[in-house]
């Protein structure tokens, strides 16, 4: 009777640590799952935007875009310089920036891995939205005699910093203009250097991806006369049939103290965010931006509309920004 008592009392005891230990697997498994869902807005103490080189546009902006996000969210927010848009895109991907600005063709390539992100795909960023259009800008002085993009072979060309998007775009241009890299002789500059460089006499012409007016080539005008090489129609035309996040755009009369007006082509800028910014603290950053969008000092915030907000994104919207968006209908 005794033994069959002690049978009963360990089958009893074994029974409850098994419950037990199911129990603890529960919980433990909640915990995991509550980890996975991420950080909560009251997490974050400060937040990084990730621009350009300090004589862009997108520096100037997202000093502006930094104050707006602190004031209205009260999370330190503070503009970083950097190489902006490919760089950018990666240094989010590696969690060294929560916010950043990137041209929509960048973006789009990361998405899908291709060009400068061949085989390296970047699924962890989505799009807060669209800003202004940025011009593809190819800079050159006066007196240098360069009127066409066949006037380039054998100059010394800058074609961007190394990360950036300006990169993709001059060699998208040279090869509707039936030029290649190896046609020029190609200078990775950022574009204070590039305007330094043209001003110096240390090269001849620079691609320059950025709103018009841009900031470094205001300041070469002032020294010397500036002239941006046109991109003609037909070419244009070409160009977007190929690459259809190309849009046409003309440079107004006056810009840089040009007596007319300059064809030109241009692609989007952009703001993306990491995915694991909690969703009311995006919703947060993007109402800030673009509330207070025409409150800039900057000639692009004109441009900077909410109702524009999802013009042109190619990649997913973070679901605190859409939120945004779809109480504007």
């Amino acid at each position: 009777m005794k033994k069959k008592q002690l049978r009963l009392f360990a089958f009893i005891t074994m029974i409850a640590l098994l419950v037990l230990s199911a129990c603890n697997s529960g919980d433990t498994g909640t915990t995991e799952k509550e980890a996975d869902a991420g950080k909560s807005k009251e997490d974050y103490k400060f937040l990084s935007v990730l621009t350009g080189g300090t004589t862009g546009t997108y520096y100037p902006l997202g000093g502006s875009f930094a104050d707006y996000i602190t004031e209205a969210t009260g999370v330190k927010t503070t503009a970083e310089v950097s190489q902006a848009s490919a760089a950018n895109m990666t240094a989010l991907q590696d969690g060294e920036g929560d916010i950043a600005f990137v041209q929509t063709d960048i973006a789009y390539y990361a998405s899908k891995g291709e060009l400068m992100f061949d085989g390296e795909k970047i699924d962890n960023v989505s799009a807060i939205g669209a800003l202004y259009p940025e011009t593809v800008q190819l800079v050159t002085l006066e007196k240098s005699g360069i009127k066409t993009y066949a006037d380039l072979k054998g100059k010394k060309v800058s074609v961007g910093a190394p990360g950036s998007g300006t990169y993709a775009n001059a060699e998208q241009l040279l090869e509707i203009h039936g030029l290649t890299m190896d046609d020029i002789k190609a200078q990775s500059l950022d574009f204070g250097e590039s305007t330094e460089s043209l001003q110096a006499g240390q090269i001849d012409a620079a691609f320059i991806t950025a709103g018009t007016p841009t900031g470094a080539v205001e300041g070469l005008n002032a020294v010397a006369s500036v002239y941006v090489v046109p991109v003609e129609d037909a070419k244009a035309d070409e160009l977007i049939k190929k690459y259809p996040y190309y849009a046409k755009e003309i440079i107004p009369s006056g810009t840089y103290g040009m007596a007319t007006e300059t064809p030109a082509v241009s692609v989007g800028a952009m703001l993306v965010i990491q995915n694991e910014i909690p969703e009311d603290l995006a919703y947060e950053i993007t109402k800030a931006i673009y509330d207070n969008a025409s409150k800039l000092q900057h000639a692009k915030g004109k441009l900077i509309k909410a109702e524009n907000g999802l013009n042109g994104i190619g990649i997913p919207v973070h679901p605190g920004a859409q939120k945004y968006f779809d109480e504007l209908k």
